[in-house]
C-alpha cells in the first residue's frame, strides 16, 4: 500500500477517484477507513480500493502517504487511534480546514507534513489547492504531494500564514459563488425567464466568464470595463449591485471564513 487515506467523504472520494482515474495510484495501492460501512462499500465497488475502518490499519499500511481528511474537531481523537508510523519518511497529507502545521507537527513528530487546502470542484477535476510545507518536508515530498493533488485540478504553494485567507478566497468560494449563481438565476425569474432557462444562462456566465480569464490572463477589472458601454445595461446593473454592497459583502465574507478557519484550527 502506498497511500492510505483516513476519512472517507466528499473530498476523500475526489481525490481517491481521480488518483484512479489518471493512474497516479492503481487500486491495489491504495486503503481508505471510514467508520462508515455504506461509505466503505460504495468506495470498494466504485473504485477498486481497499476499505476498513480501522483507523490504524489504513495508517500502518501506507508506505508512502498517509492523507487526512476527516473534520478537524475530531482530529486529535483520530491522531490517538494511529500509532507510530509505518515508515519514517511517511508523507502526511492534510486536508483539515483551519488546521495548522504547529498542530500536524506536534502530532507527527519527526514526520514530514504538508498541510493543504483544496475546494469542492476537487470532484470534477477543476480544484484550487493551496499547499503549505512543514519543516521536514524535501523537494520529494513536495513532488508527491503535488502530483496527488494536481489530479483534482491546479495547485500552488504560498507560506502557512497565507493558508487562512485560502480558505476564504478559494475554499470557502464555490459557496459564494452558488450563492450568487442562484441569485442571478432567481433575477432571471423575476424578468420574466423560465427557472430552468435562467439557470442555464447563469451557470453558463460564470463559467464562460472564469474560463475568459483564466485563458486570456486579463484582470476582471479590465474584462468588466470591456463590456461596460457608456449608458448599457451592464453598467446600470453594476451602479445596482455596488449600492447594495455587494463588494463589500463579498470581502467581509472572505474575513469571517478566514477568521473562522483561524478558530478551527485553534480546535473552536
Amino acid at each position: 500500500m502506498q497511500l492510505g487515506t483516513i476519512g472517507g467523504g466528499v473530498m476523500a472520494e475526489a481525490i481517491v477517484s481521480r488518483l484512479v482515474n489518471q493512474q497516479v495510484y492503481s487500486p491495489s495501492e491504495m486503503v481508505v477507513s471510514d467508520p462508515s460501512a455504506e461509505k466503505r462499500e460504495k468506495l470498494a465497488s466504485r473504485y477498486g480500493v481497499r476499505v476498513t475502518e480501522n483507523n490504524r490499519e489504513a495508517a500502518q499500511q501506507a508506505q508512502q502517504v498517509l492523507l487526512l481528511a476527516v473534520k478537524p474537531q475530531i482530529f486529535d481523537r483520530v491522531v490517538a487511534q494511529l500509532g507510530p508510523p509505518s515508515h519514517k519518511n511517511q508523507l502526511v497529507l492534510s486536508v483539515l480546514a483551519g488546521m495548522p502545521l504547529s498542530r500536524l507537527e506536534a502530532a507527527f513528530p519527526e514526520q514530514p507534513v504538508i498541510r493543504a487546502m483544496p475546494n469542492t470542484p476537487a470532484t470534477v477535476g477543476a480544484g484550487m489547492t493551496a499547499i503549505a510545507p512543514g519543516a521536514a518536508v524535501q523537494s520529494q515530498h513536495l513532488e508527491i504531494a503535488r502530483r496527488i493533488l494536481e489530479a483534482v485540478g491546479q495547485v500552488v504553494t504560498v507560506p502557512e500564514y497565507q493558508m487562512d485567507a485560502v480558505t476564504g478566497v478559494s475554499g470557502s468560494g464555490p459557496g459564494y459563488v452558488s450563492v450568487f449563481i442562484e441569485a442571478l438565476t432567481d433575477g432571471g425569474v423575476a424578468a420574466g425567464l423560465p427557472r430552468s432557462v435562467a439557470s442555464q444562462l447563469a451557470v453558463q456566465a460564470v463559467l464562460g466568464t472564469a474560463q475568459l480569464l483564466q485563458e486570456t490572463g486579463m484582470d476582471a477589472c479590465q474584462l468588466k470595463n470591456q463590456v461596460t458601454s457608456p449608458g448599457g445595461t451592464t453598467i446600470t446593473g453594476i451602479a445596482q449591485l455596488e449600492r447594495a454592497g455587494l463588494r463589500a459583502a463579498t470581502i467581509d465574507a472572505v474575513q469571517a471564513a478566514c477568521r473562522r478557519s483561524q478558530e478551527l484550527g485553534q480546535g473552536e
